[in-house]
């Protein structure tokens, strides 16, 4: 296979309902995405959701890095066949070396950046589906699915204490059996007790403060709502060395997520060796794609780590459909987000929905690649900037 011509686009497609967290504020999303094409014409998507915030990458870096950087290592080049490709991106069971990546997709330092995951697993992902495509075969044929539906949380958004309530009646209603809320503001303790108030007694809450509490504020506020029955807290502090996480963790009974925390590989050692938290929130396009993902959520399985398959606000269905694919496979799975497709975004940009249904479940993909048709029309009618290559 050799892929003779791509399109790289960022979409910003707008939200229906504006998302807020203590790190920043979104009306719509902010994607990139990497169309590929081989040279019998068969083409692939895959994308990517760079956040300055996670892996220090912004849409405009990713492009210029895909366009100037990646693109330029893996095009006119032979490329392994479908099952050759998966294997060497650590897709299949069997692979051995997840280190050989690089043989198909390069792994290059983007300057001022954690990683560059986000344009990576753009690229990761277009291959694979391109690949797949090419092949007849589906992402489920090679990494075989351990369960046959996946349970989404609800997530209850930054915003006013009224309306906070009002989603989480909500979301009882609905039936979803995992919630998440989002803090790192002045009424944290307030937030936690009435949602907790409004769900009941059997609905899971986790809490989520994007890197927002400083040591003592997180102390204070975990101390407090320990009554409310938190499952677990994700990202109390900012990113830094995984012994403050695990200082905290060994203060605390409230079980401890690491988010910003877990980008890289190695992150992941650091955190498993020290002993830091409870879980990894494991997101495809924060990680570097499927592979590393899957590496990732290895390790966590290795020092007895729980996993959460999370997602990056926005993401359109192509990450969704990967996301689905990742939490369907990962051994042992407590929580997965995402999926969220037309219920944030005005439009999505393929022919199927992947909205998670009734209680937040949703079936697998079993189509080519990774299962959804993308209609490039949709592409551009919401995109603010694209480069043929």
């Amino acid at each position: 296979m050799r892929l003779v011509a791509a399109t790289l686009y960022i979409l910003k497609i707008p939200f229906v309902e504006s998302f807020n967290h203590s790190a920043t504020e979104r009306g719509c999303s902010d994607s990139i995405v990497v169309r590929v094409r081989d040279e019998n014409g068969v083409e692939g998507f895959g994308e990517g959701a760079p956040r300055a915030y996670v892996t220090g990458e912004t849409a405009e870096t990713a492009l210029a890095h895909l366009a100037d950087t990646l693109w330029p290592r893996v095009a006119e080049r032979p490329l392994p066949a479908a099952d050759e490709a998966l294997a060497i991106a650590g897709v299949l069971p069997n692979a051995s070396d997840l280190d050989a990546l690089g043989a198909v997709v390069p792994d290059v330092a983007l300057e001022g950046a954690v990683a560059a995951h986000a344009s990576r697993a753009a690229l990761e992902l277009a291959i694979l589906d391109c690949s797949l495509r090419r092949a007849g075969r589906s992402v489920a044929t090679i990494l075989p699915p351990r369960r046959a539906r996946v349970t989404y949380s609800g997530i209850i958004t930054a915003g006013p204490l009224e309306r906070a309530i009002l989603h989480a009646r909500r979301m009882r209603v609905v039936g979803f059996r995992h919630v998440k809320l989002k803090v790192g503001f002045e009424d944290d303790v307030a937030r936690v007790r009435a949602v907790r108030e409004a769900l009941g007694p059997d609905v899971s809450l986790r809490l989520d403060a994007n890197g927002a509490w400083s040591f003592a504020r997180a102390v204070d506020v975990l101390g407090a709502v320990e009554p409310f029955d938190v499952a677990a807290v994700e990202q109390p502090l900012p990113r830094g060395p995984a012994g403050e996480l695990a200082r905290l963790r060994a203060a605390m009974p409230v079980p401890i997520m690491a988010d910003e925390s877990l980008v890289t590989p190695a992150d992941a050692e650091a955190l498993s060796t020290e002993k830091a938290v409870d879980f990894f929130n494991v997101r495809v396009s924060k990680c570097g794609g499927l592979a590393r993902s899957l590496a990732i959520a290895a390790r966590a399985a290795e020092a007895g780590v729980g996993v959460q398959v999370g997602s990056q606000v926005g993401e359109t269905a192509i990450l969704s459909a990967a996301g689905r694919h990742l939490a369907a496979a990962v051994p042992a799975l407590a929580f997965a987000e995402g999926s969220f497709g037309t219920l944030l975004l005005a439009e999505d940009v393929s022919l199927e929905s992947v909205r998670f249904g009734h209680r937040g479940e949703a079936g697998l993909f079993t189509g080519s690649g990774l299962g959804v048709t993308v209609v490039e029309e949709r592409l551009r009618r919401h995109a603010v900037a694209a480069r043929d290559l």
